[in-house]
């Protein structure tokens, strides 16, 4: 199943919406509309039981009561209450959510359990899910800022996916910087569902990307990964920096999102089968990024011509 609906959709729900500017539900809606989606095509809902409107949009306490179809949701609410709230959304055909909500795999037994209800959830209506746990996605192009992370970053050629939600934020604040242009920005969170594999298969062939980087926490299919990427990586390069090599590292892996690392030798052998360009840092990351996008737009008429020092001459 196509994963397009999570960069290019024509509506959009918010599930938790907030008239609170602390809340992260305000955040995703103000980012949605302050980034440029709504237009006289694109629709976006605010789902809210109590609010007649935020930020100008009329909310609608489910989304069951929006008129018409909704093809991405985002739900942003107390995670006991999400698995009901992707129950509405397989009853309303919704097929794609990002579920921003932590407090799953990553908080222990009970979170992993929670997870696989809301899984079960999820896979009954066919519904494809990033998160949960998660920063969101960011599509510089069509545009779409599904996010709690102010600010549109500029456009350009590179494509970056991380389950750690602290560095997907780091790098962006790169790119607001203007240090590189992103097409497409995903946080995995505790990738319950979408993982690293799927989106390589979806990116694999967009033109808009020349490279494709990703910060890997742990690889549950780890074969299905190499098969992938070997194939990807001969249209167009994969850079892959991994956490966890040492053991205090690792621990901190399944603490954040419950993901088991494995060993260092294993990722190093699976990245050198899957062609996979193996980056120690993340100013080494930046790096290979930088080599490997060559002209790097950024907004209004300036192109940024990057370079191994990481700066950008206009």
């Amino acid at each position: 199943m196509s994963l397009s609906h999570f960069f290019a959709p024509r509506t959009v729900a918010v599930i938790g919406a907030s008239t609170d500017p602390t809340k992260l539900g305000y955040a995703v809606l103000n980012n949605l509309l302050q980034g440029g989606f709504l237009k006289e095509d694109r629709r976006v809902y605010p789902i809210n039981p109590t609010a007649k409107s935020i930020l100008g949009q009329p909310c609608f306490k489910s989304v069951l009561a929006v008129p018409g179809p909704i093809d991405l949701a985002v739900i942003v609410i107390p995670y006991p209450a999400v698995p009901d709230a992707v129950r509405e959304c397989g009853e309303k055909a919704i097929p794609a959510a990002i579920v921003i909500s932590a407090g799953f795999r990553e908080a222990g037994w009970e979170g992993a359990e929670r997870e696989r209800e809301l899984l079960e959830v999820a896979r009954q209506f066919s519904i494809r899910l990033i998160g949960p746990n998660c920063l969101g996605v960011i599509d510089t192009l069509t545009p779409l800022n599904a996010t709690f992370s102010a600010g549109m970053p500029p456009s350009g050629p590179m494509a970056f996916m991380s389950q750690s939600g602290a560095l997907g934020a780091a790098i962006l604040d790169w790119a607001m910087a203007g240090r590189l242009g992103l097409s497409k920005f995903v946080s995995l969170g505790n990738k319950a569902d979408v993982s690293e594999t799927d989106l390589l298969q979806e990116w694999a062939a967009d033109p808009a990307l020349r490279v494709i980087l990703a910060y890997i926490e742990g690889l549950p299919d780890g074969q299905q990964f190499i098969r992938v990427a070997r194939e990807v990586s001969r249209q167009k390069p994969v850079v892959a920096i991994k956490s966890g090599i040492t053991h205090a590292g690792a621990r901190a892996v399944t603490s954040h999102t419950g993901s088991l690392a494995g060993s260092e030798q294993a990722y190093q052998a699976a990245f050198r089968q899957a062609g996979v360009i193996r980056a120690d840092t993340l100013e080494e990351l930046l790096d290979f990024a930088l080599a490997f996008g060559y002209l790097t737009p950024l907004r209004g008429d300036r192109v940024a011509i990057v370079t191994n020092a990481g700066g950008p001459g206009i």
